[in-house]
């Protein structure tokens, strides 16, 4: 419903850059354009400024996962103060707390988005096989006790959906997808691009995070031994990059890594690939992939995670299977060799994945929910 007042809490905000941070914001500016009202409570951080609806909490680095911090779980005096008709937490945890005990005093509706699937980043805790396992069992209790006390979950894709059924969810899932700013993700004229980064032939690319969950090694398995002058691209960074040059380095591949690119150089980057590689199979949607489609860039992904469904196989991209370096790289050549049939049809998909939709389903959502009767916590 169009003008609802919303208070929304995560754990991970700007001046981070990620897929979580860009569909907050972007949901923000779109439901206050529809003359909502969307508050945002977040973990402060050096780098940005609170706007107007902004509510930066204490709190302080996360010591096992780079860029993500950890606060006191509170609600701020000037929300606690404020009417809203929906709260909408984007984390389990930290804040995700403080966002439930808030619907639970003020009986309003909880929603939740589920963007994380937190036990496939138990590695990052610990290197013993037995403790991860423990870890990720807990992840998945925790998961399943928190979002049943949700009147609604949002996932981003149909497998992220069927995920949460295995785990034994038994909340009301719904799908609606994050949304790619249609009007900034478009086909560019990426030639400065290509000149001022002294970019040739064949391009094929990533960015994003560089973590270690990702498997970006498989992109420079696959594209060692290529044929003809091809160059991998990096945007992005993170705890890999390091590993990631040096094993470039030792299979003589031309790899250039540019680091977090101005988001409005996206757009630019995107349009200067041929094509986009994706080989990350904990994804629950892959924003990036659909930003890469949204400027006509066709992505090869593995058949993992919500990539099997954001990639339509033969249309938009092509699938490998996961761990096939010989079918990741086969992916790619045929993409090269079809690239513009592959480029049309991603642009033809550009409404479908525009984020004016994603807020469509959200206010379906946000409807659906304050006209039923608030679940008990």
């Amino acid at each position: 419903m169009d003008g609802a007042s919303v208070v929304a809490f995560t754990d991970t905000y700007l001046p981070t850059v990620n897929g979580v941070t860009y569909t907050i914001e972007t949901w923000r500016e779109r439901w206050e354009r529809r003359g909502g009202r969307m508050d945002v409570v977040y973990p402060d951080a050096a780098g940005h400024e609170p706007n107007t609806g902004e509510h930066p909490v204490r709190s302080v680095p996360f010591p096992f996962y780079d860029g993500f911090r950890v606060s006191v779980p509170r609600v701020p005096g000037a929300v606690r103060r404020t009417d809203f008709d929906v709260v909408h937490t984007h984390t389990p945890f930290g804040l995700g707390l403080s966002a439930l005990r808030l619907a639970s005093r003020r009986d309003r509706p909880f929603v939740a988005s589920y963007h994380t699937p937190t036990a496939e980043y138990a590695d990052y805790l610990t290197s013993n096989a037995r403790v991860e396992a423990g870890i990720e069992r807990l992840s998945t209790r925790y998961e399943r006790w928190f979002l049943s006390h949700a009147d609604a979950v949002i996932v981003p894709s149909d497998e992220t959906r069927d995920r949460l059924a295995e785990i034994g969810v038994e909340s009301d899932v719904r799908v609606v997808q994050n949304g790619v700013d249609v009007d900034r993700f478009t086909p560019v004229d990426a030639t400065a691009f290509r000149d001022r980064h002294d970019l040739s032939g064949t391009l094929v690319g990533y960015t994003g995070r560089h973590g270690f969950e990702k498997r970006l090694p498989d992109v420079v398995r696959a594209v060692d031994g290529m044929d003809g002058d091809v160059t991998l691209v990096f945007g992005g960074d993170g705890p890999a990059r390091e590993s990631l040059e040096r094993l470039a380095s030792e299979r003589d591949v031309d790899a250039r890594f540019f680091g977090f690119l101005p988001r409005e150089e996206l757009p630019a980057f995107y349009s200067a690939l041929d094509v986009f590689a994706f080989p990350s199979p904990v994804e629950t949607q892959g924003l990036v992939a659909l930003e890469a489609i949204a400027c006509g860039t066709p992505v090869v992904g593995v058949r993992e995670g919500a990539l099997r469904d954001t990639i339509d196989d033969g249309v938009t991209g092509y699938h490998y299977d996961p761990g096939d370096i010989d079918g990741f790289r086969a992916g790619i050549k045929r993409a090269l060799a079809e690239r513009e049939r592959l480029r049309e049809n991603c642009l033809a998909r550009r409404e479908p994945i525009s984020v004016e939709r994603a807020v469509d389903d959200l206010a379906t959502v946000y409807d659906r929910v304050r006209r039923t009767p608030v679940a008990r916590r």
